[in-house]
């Protein structure tokens, strides 16, 4: 593969569409003329934005060219994706469904279109996995066994493990007015039943519900002894499905069928109301298992009786039912991966170098105190924030330790450290954001093991979520404080440090730690918040900022300047930042726009965002970073974020930006998170006026900005240095 310019300028000419500044194709009509009203052309629907992306991530499932275990890794992640979907985002169009509202923006047809969607997209999974990825497995040796397909010997295994394992954890549930329709949890996995004949009381209770704990591994290989060749697997409901007569003795199984329900599961509360956020938040945690039902899954040959009966118990329209040919959740598929583990089925391994800015084995701090320092991830490691953090810990001359937690997982060094830090005598805050949507646990008990030690923890602002990364460290020094601290585009956390793309940002800067610690007081006290002269804070000044330049460079072009946006970021769905985009590309502003995920602005509809191109990068790591880079002729401004350019962001979390100041630290990011994906032509899909993404046209030969990147920083790069 060649290898990526990584080093191009970004005031290279459009390839294509170019129109003169200031003027559109609509009769020369000025764009500063525009009504509001021009915008609606140019917004495409958010949901199906979401499951363009997904669409995007299902192609690498779908490639050839990929190892087949990460093909089912991908396959996994679309499914795990469009749980968390439906989780979230379809409880208002079934609520409008049922209640048959067609008044808003919810209504039985949007459940409808959306559904029907959603319904593509599953048939394309289970088709990939039933024709293509489980013959690839059979290939190599690998088998998930049906049950028609197994030996004698094998049934006979099975069947012991079904009962010494398996059985003594079930509880079959025959449904009458004793014993009415269980409390079905989210996500998990059931069996519905019908019987023929009576019960031991005579009676003629025709449906049971079998219910199976998670507990239970879902794939189980079968030893060596029973399996000549090959590594061969049963799943859970297999093993379940075969031994349903077991469970109801004396009388006959006529029909049956794995069933799931998806339940709503963003968690609301008012936390006005709420006198304990903590206590309040492990209470909804359980009552999350059981909100809302927003969709069905059962087996493709489940009855219309057995489909219709659940639909009923749950309320759900049928719209909400899936009929899937296959297990009911292939997201446990991914446990194959693990249980597999062959190196040939795999991508090669990557091994993140140590951040090539810090100087092994001298003190962190003290390089700081000459430069700032950049971290790549992944290719650079997350080690390299972890010394930081071990460094201040252990060195006596360190007071205080300030730290904001979103994601940091359920095993975290960090967190350890910070404990550690207590035991030792320093000063430590933690600023723990308890509504860290599917980490809450998480979260919770890290801030009770923090607070059990001594540590000052900090919830954050009520009814906004504290999604800033930062890290401070207060160091005595002779007669005086000096703060460094710690920024990122990413989350605390070292298994997704390995995972996805951000930028980690360390610095002695004065303004910037005076401007961090700031904030983390303005967390702590609640108060009014402080006035500051590098770091951008959401919700108080983020939009207006990033409005502020937009039009900056948008007045420029006017003039006739050169004038160029290049924005790197996971979604764009905020309408006023959308808006002065669209306004500015009209006034002959180049903009590109590098977003992985949702993004609601229509690229090259002509006459309106000609001027505006849109791609997204699909990778082997999740890209994650944002980068926002604004130029005047030779004047560039270029900032690092947390935040997307979501409206939840801008005005509903607390969200920072900073300037990157440092020419030669600003022009590296321009080089590795800009003008690597603007050339990308493997991995970069480009959006067309009606919203639909064009596939990279190269995917197998072409440039990555990603294969660039574990090139410059890969053990040869690394051995050249």
């Amino acid at each position: 593969m060649l290898p990526l310019p990584l080093d191009k300028p970004l005031n290279q000419p459009r390839d294509t569409g170019e129109v003169e500044a200031g003027v559109s194709s609509d009769g020369g009509m000025p764009a500063a003329s525009r009504k509001a009203s021009d915008l609606l052309p140019v917004l495409l629907d958010r949901d199906q934005s979401i499951l363009a992306f997904n669409e995007r991530v299902f192609d690498w499932a779908a490639r050839a060219d990929v190892p087949v275990l990460e093909r089912l890794r991908y396959l996994c992640i679309v499914s795990s994706n469009l749980d968390e979907f439906v989780e979230v985002r379809v409880a208002p169009h079934v609520t409008a469904a049922k209640t048959g509202d067609t008044k808003g923006i919810y209504s039985p047809a949007s459940l409808e279109s959306l559904s029907a969607a959603v319904h593509q997209l599953v048939m394309r999974q289970y088709a990939l996995y039933n024709d293509v990825l489980s013959p690839s497995f059979a290939a190599q040796g690998i088998r998930i066994v049906p049950h028609a397909e197994r030996s004698a010997v094998q049934r006979r295994w099975v069947q012991e493990y079904f009962q010494k394992e398996v059985r003594p954890l079930l509880i079959p549930v025959g449904l009458d007015p004793a014993h009415p329709f269980p409390q079905v949890a989210n996500k998990s996995l059931n069996f519905i039943v019908r019987l023929r004949g009576p019960d031991a009381f005579g009676r003629e209770n025709e449906v049971a519900i079998v219910k199976v704990p998670r507990s239970l591994p879902r794939l189980v290989r079968l030893p060596d002894k029973v399996t000549p060749t090959g590594m061969c697997f049963v799943s859970l409901s297999s093993i379940v499905r075969a031994h349903l007569d077991d469970l109801f003795p004396g009388r006959e199984v006529t029909e049956f069928s794995q069933f799931r329900v998806t339940r709503h599961s963003d968690m609301a509360l008012d936390e006005e109301d709420v006198r304990n956020l903590r206590t309040a938040l492990r209470q909804g945690l359980q009552q999350r298992h059981y909100g809302q039902a927003v969709r069905l899954e059962v087996s493709a040959g489940c009855s219309a009786f057995l489909s219709d009966f659940l639909l009923e118990q749950f309320a759900l329209p049928p719209a909400t039912l899936f009929r899937v040919p296959g297990p009911v959740n292939l997201v446990r598929l991914s446990q194959l991966v693990d249980l597999v583990n062959d190196p040939a089925l795999l991508f090669p391994p990557w091994s993140a170098s140590w951040p090539r800015q810090l100087q092994s084995g001298v003190s962190i701090l003290e390089q700081l105190r000459q430069r700032d320092v950049l971290i790549h991830q992944p290719f650079e490691s997350f080690d390299g924030v972890l010394a930081f953090l071990r460094e201040a810990v252990n060195d006596p001359h360190v007071l205080v330790i300030k730290q904001t937690i979103y994601r940091t997982g359920a095993d975290s060094e960090l967190m350890e450290l910070l404990a550690e830090a207590v035991r030792r005598g320093k000063e430590v805050m933690a600023v723990v954001e308890l509504k860290a949507r599917f980490d809450e646990e998480a979260n919770i008990n890290w801030a009770e093991a923090l607070e059990s030690v001594g540590a000052q923890v900090v919830y954050g602002v009520i009814g906004l979520k504290t999604h800033a990364k930062m890290l401070l460290v207060t160091r005595r020094e002779g007669n005086r404080l000096r703060r460094y601290g710690h920024l990122s585009t990413g989350n605390y956390n070292v298994r997704t440090a390995r995972l996805y793309t951000d930028l980690s940002y360390l610095t002695a800067d004065e303004e910037i730690t005076a401007d961090m610690d700031g904030v983390f007081s303005h967390l702590a006290s609640q108060n009014r918040p402080p006035k500051l002269r590098q770091l951008i804070l959401a919700p108080f000044h983020l939009q207006r900022r990033m409005l502020e330049k937009i039009d900056q460079v948008a007045q420029a072009a006017s003039r006739g300047e050169d004038a160029r946006i290049v924005v790197k970021m996971n979604a764009l769905t905020d309408e006023a930042l959308i808006r002065a985009l669209v306004k500015a590309g009209q006034c002959g502003v180049r903009i590109d726009l590098i977003v992985r995920g949702a993004c609601m602005l229509a690229a090259q509809v002509p006459g309106l965002t000609d001027n505006i191109r849109v791609r997204s990068v699909i990778g082997r790591f999740l890209e994650h970073t944002r980068v926002f880079y604004f130029r005047v002729a030779q004047q560039e401004d270029l900032y690092l974020s947390s935040a997307d350019w979501m409206n939840r962001n801008m005005m509903l979390r607390v969200e920072l930006a900073w300037p990157v100041n440092d020419p030669a630290l600003r022009q590296q990011i321009i080089d590795e998170c800009l003008v690597a994906y603007l050339h990308d032509d493997r991995d970069a899909w480009t959006q067309a006026a009606n919203g639909v993404y064009q596939r990279a046209p190269h995917p197998t030969t072409g440039r990555g900005a990603q294969n660039a990147l574990m090139g410059r920083y890969g053990p040869a790069a690394s051995a050249a240095a």
